[in-house]
């Protein structure tokens, strides 16, 4: 029975770095940059950690562009690696399999930074990660059960921001091939996966301008993916992603709004699946006040209500006619490595926050907790 309401990982990745200058990420003198916690004393403290990522392989996945949204993660790892050993701790790496338990037991690591985004190709079983390192007393970075479970149903991530007043676009929970659109939403709309990262299922074709395409692809995506689908109010207005990061004495949010090159389209702008492999797909500039600080409230709500932990990345489409920042996505554990092509780490790095800094911060949060 489909229930009407309203009101409420994606990567960038560089595919294509050798015909475009590389970014690099430089702090610079600015007086109104974030300053993080960081404590390299505190630090010293941990003298071994596990980089711990998901074991990909291509017949765990429904599509392909499912499996190429996940495969990065080990390079990644990789590099998260190589940021955490310049402070002279001693770092492995270690696949999210069977076995990841098994190697942690053994192991006994003073951290484990959580790169795991999927277990068997699915990302509801990413829970049962911080579940074992819970029940095995290891520290781990990033969100809890709670808010894995919740970050991997987008109808549920919908109906709590409804619940504490945080604006999300109207929105239809569907399940069965079949069930129709209800035409209350309006037009146009866009059709998500409720239970997938990133921008799985979202081609340059996903804004449906009629009720029959909309519902033709609602069919498409529960048949092809095996999962239900939330039908979204589209909202014509600048996207921007909000960024926030606690450092163990406050939430810090950093956001950068998308100017896109082109609409996919040709009519809406919005990130799709395709701009993965486009580096120039969009660029970020500042948002200026006071939709900024007006974001930053609600951005630090949807953080605590939601039970994310560490880090985030949210979503936004602002409608500039009603003057509301509207949340459409919610990413705990949004992809998070030194890759300047990751949303983060770019907006970030907007604000004077390179990668090390983050690291830098984020050890010294755990450091403080070791006996």
């Amino acid at each position: 029975m489909f229930k009407l309401f309203f009101k409420k990982e994606e990567k960038k990745e560089l595919n294509n770095k050798d015909s475009i200058p590389e970014k690099k990420c430089e702090n610079g003198i600015d007086k109104s940059r974030i300053i993080l916690n960081i404590d390299k004393e505190e630090i010293k403290k941990i003298k071994f950690i596990t980089v711990a990522y998901s074991h990909v392989e291509r017949e765990m996945f429904p599509t392909q562009d499912a499996y190429e949204a996940e495969v990065e993660v080990e390079q990644r790892a990789k590099e998260v690696a190589e940021v955490i050993e310049k402070f002279g701790i001693n770092v492995k790496l270690t696949p999210g399999n069977q076995y990841l338990l098994t190697n942690l037991l053994v192991d006994k690591p003073d951290l484990v930074i959580n790169l795991v985004d999927t277990l068997k190709g699915k990302d509801a079983l990413q829970t049962s990660v911080p579940a074992a390192l819970e029940l095995s007393n290891i520290p781990y970075t990033g969100a809890g059960m709670a808010g894995l479970v919740i970050g991997n149903d987008r109808n549920l991530t919908k109906r709590l921001l409804i619940a504490y007043d945080i604006p999300t676009p109207a929105f239809q929970y569907i399940r069965r091939v079949g069930t129709a659109v209800q035409e209350g939403l309006g037009t146009p709309l866009i059709v998500k996966l409720c239970g997938s990262g990133g921008s799985v299922g979202i081609d340059n074709n996903a804004v449906k301008e009629t009720f029959k395409e909309a519902q033709h692809k609602v069919n498409k995506m529960i048949s092809t993916y095996k999962m239900p689908v939330i039908v979204e109010q589209f909202v014509d207005g600048p996207e921007i992603t909000v960024c926030v990061f606690n450092d163990g004495l406050k939430s810090h949010v950093f956001m950068g709004q998308k100017i896109f090159r082109k609409k996919p389209d040709g009519k809406h702008f919005f990130t799709s699946i395709e701009s993965y492999d486009d580096a120039r797909a969009y660029t970020y500039i500042h948002v200026e006040e006071p939709l900024q600080t007006k974001i930053a409230s609600l951005a630090i709500r949807a953080f605590n209500a939601l039970y994310h932990k560490d880090y985030a990345k949210f979503d936004i489409r602002y409608d500039e006619r009603t003057n509301t920042p509207y949340f459409t996505d919610s990413n705990p554990n949004t992809a998070f490595g030194p890759d300047m092509g990751l949303p983060f780490t770019e907006v970030a790095c907007m604000h004077k926050i390179n990668f090390e800094d983050l690291i830098a911060s984020m050890l010294t949060k755990y450091a403080k907790q070791l006996k």
